[in-house]
Order: structure tokens, then sequence, then C-alpha cells
């Protein structure tokens, strides 16, 4: 199984949505069940059958999470080695004419949002970036053709 890479933030924000929905949101759909239940006919009570959905979903949620968080590694610094790692945040200059620089932190896919230009280390660019140092030219290909960029810094 891979490892699910993600910021201590992340990691963070992801504990507290666990134990909200372990705690708080359990307590809300169980009360809503027993407020359901006690309505009467459970074949044609549509509270019923809605709060039992919202349980179900809930349910999945947290499944969701705890198998995500058993797996997780959470992106230290990067070291001051010279190198694009994960979390390293890198400035770039495109081969396309007028793009201009652009900046790309090397993040997890559970965290990867490219129109905020962080990219996932498993993504042909991230992928492409990674091990490089400051001054390469790193070639990808694209949808649209090969793009080479040259990395000017690594923080």
């Amino acid at each position: 199984m891979d490892k699910n890479y993600i910021t201590s933030e992340t990691y963070k924000t992801l504990r507290t949505e666990l134990e909200e929905l372990k705690t708080k949101k359990r307590k809300e759909i169980a009360q809503a069940i027993q407020e359901a239940k006690e309505l009467g006919d459970l074949s044609e009570n549509a509270a019923y059958q809605e709060a039992k959905e919202a349980q179900t979903v809930l349910e999945t949620r947290i499944l969701e999470l705890e198998d995500f968080l058993k797996n997780v590694s959470i992106i230290s610094r990067p070291s001051k080695n010279g190198k694009v790692e994960l979390g390293s945040t890198i400035e770039v200059i495109s081969s396309i004419k007028g793009q201009g620089k652009k900046f790309f932190t090397i993040v997890g896919s559970a965290e990867a949002k490219p129109s905020e230009g962080k990219i996932s280390n498993i993504s042909p660019l991230g992928r492409a970036f990674l091990g490089k140092k400051q001054g390469e030219v790193v070639l990808v290909k694209t949808p649209q053709g090969e793009v080479k960029y040259k990395i000017l810094s690594i923080s």
C-alpha cells in the first residue's frame, strides 16, 4: 500500500474531523434516528430513511479517514541538500511563451491543487522535478507536447 503524504497541518485537520465525526456527528444522527423511530411506522417514515442515509454517509467517511490515516506519512520540512523533494517549493520558468515564472510546491496526492501551485509527487510534473537541482532543465511530456522547465530556486 502506498503512503499518503500530507503536511502536519492537514494531518491535524483530518484528525480533528475524524474525532468530530465519531463523537458529535454520531450522537446527532443517533438522536435523529431515535426521534424518527418515535414517529411510528418506519416503512413510510421519510425522516427515518433520511437519518439512516446520513448515518451511512457518516460511517463511510469515518472509515475513509481511518483508512487514510493508518498509512499516513507527514511531510517534514525539506532538507537543505539543494534537491527538490516532498515539501519543496520551487520557482521555475517554462519554455511556453508568455507563461513567465511559476511557483510549485511538491505535495502528496491528497493535497494536490494544481490551480494553487500544489502539485502531487506522483504527477508527471512532480515526478520530473523530484531529485533535481537548481539550474537544471526538466523536460515534461504534457498533452500539448513537451515542455521544458528550468528550476530557478528551491526552498
